[in-house]
């Protein structure tokens, strides 16, 4: 099964002189103005060897000129990439999530978290008894058939192993790497209909062959269940925007709350919304699931002067690069500016921002502005990030990308 092409270094990537702090710190980004030269005859994935210009040695990176991150340190220390590698790699990511203890009550979760897991580019979410992987890097991509092995081999808590694997390496940012988009089955039979999975005892529906990253938002479970508190929304009414298929919804609804209005731009995914909040609580009349741009819809809410006790928003990343950071600014401000003027006094708030270029204290002083130009004096009760399934390396802050706040608006 192991590439020989690929399993051994194949080369010297060399550093210039005073480049090297970063790996000194187990940062595995090995950006291109920081290599002084190439030696040997590696080409686009290989694996090479990193050092400094005296010759310290680092560790073995996988090798990409097309990508502005040219080297990512795959193993710091002398080792091959062989099938030995990638199951003691995957099987130690995997082992990562066991003191979460999360089956039976949640079977769906984040198996491998890329950098964070010191596995760059691979991505590996766990829905039941099926697996998404998303390659987003040349060195993961080449080295696809031995993850696919490792993967078939899984053994999940319940005794069983994948009834499919599905590969949505359709990310934009595999451009960046040179490469083409590309998703489908690799392995078994995965319903066109879509798989049903658990999330802290609630049912949901995702489409892993179409739906956004890998089928569903698995970050957002600790914050879901938050939302999913009696004390937060029952008897409440409740406005989820940028709903998508409906998670917050599902758990506000089964909390109790009075009613549930979910807003999203995609009439796919608000009907599987309406699927997953009834499966999970039927009989809700009074729920509204509101094709349309979140922005007009809040206006509208804004003009009507309607207002609700809990409003959750939680838009898609606005800063896709360090130029967008300021424009993703205006954005954050104008829909929270928007849901705090829509929101009843003593009302609780759950705004999130997803862009790892926003930093969790701008995004902070991002809404203190809102808060301000709303005439509304807020308060934090909880700052909100990623659930722990999505790991964090020190060593890599950028995994840090989820932040967010629950607030009291007076």
């Amino acid at each position: 099964m192991t590439s020989e092409k690929y399993a051994k270094p194949n080369g010297v990537m060399v550093l210039k002189k005073g480049r090297e702090k970063p790996l000194l710190n187990q940062h595995p980004w090995i950006f291109s103005g920081a290599i002084e030269r190439m030696e040997g005859g590696a080409k686009p994935g290989d694996a090479v060897y990193v050092t400094t210009l005296k010759g310290d040695f680092f560790g073995v990176a996988v090798y990409n000129p097309v990508s502005q991150i040219t080297g990512r340190i795959m193993a710091w220390g002398d080792q091959e990439l062989d099938d030995d590698y990638w199951q003691e790699t995957i099987q130690q990511s995997v082992a990562r999530r066991d003191w979460l203890n999360l089956e039976p009550n949640t079977t769906g979760y984040r198996l491998i978290n890329a950098e964070s897991d010191s596995i760059p580019g691979l991505i590996v979410d766990k829905y039941d008894d099926y697996l998404v992987f998303q390659c987003l890097t040349k060195g993961i991509d080449v080295r696809k058939n031995q993850i696919v092995h490792q993967l078939k081999n899984l053994q999940f808590p319940n005794g069983n192993r994948a009834k499919g694997i599905i590969e949505r390496s359709d990310a934009a940012v595999r451009k960046k790497e040179g490469l083409q988009q590309t998703s489908g089955v690799i392995e078994g039979d995965v319903p066109e209909d879509g798989v049903w999975f658990v999330e802290n005892n609630l049912s949901f529906k995702v489409d892993l062959l179409k739906g956004h990253k890998s089928g569903f938002y698995l970050d957002q479970r600790d914050n879901r269940q938050l939302l999913g508190l009696k004390s937060l929304v029952e008897g409440k009414r409740v406005l989820n925007c940028f709903a998508y298929t409906g998670g917050f919804s599902a758990y506000a609804a089964h909390a109790g709350a009075a009613q549930v209005i979910s807003v999203d731009t995609s009439v796919p995914s608000l009907e599987l919304a309406e699927e997953n909040v009834l499966k999970n609580t039927p009989d809700r009349p009074d729920d509204e699931f509101i094709a349309g741009n979140v922005f007009d819809v809040l206006r509208h809410y804004q003009d009507q002067e309607e207002q609700f006790d809990v409003i959750v928003l939680d838009p898609p990343k606005f800063a896709h690069s360090a130029k967008d950071i300021n424009k993703a600014t205006r954005g954050y401000r104008d829909i929270n500016l928007l849901g705090m003027d829509i929101l009843k006094p003593g009302g609780k708030l759950l705004t999130f921002s997803c862009s790892g270029l926003i930093s969790a204290d701008l995004f902070q002083k991002i809404v203190f502005g809102a808060a301000v130009d709303a005439n509304r004096y807020a308060t934090i009760l909880k700052n909100l990030h990623q659930s722990a399934d999505h790991t964090i390396s020190l060593h890599f802050p950028e995994g840090y990308y989820l932040k967010g706040l629950l607030l009291e608006c007076q």
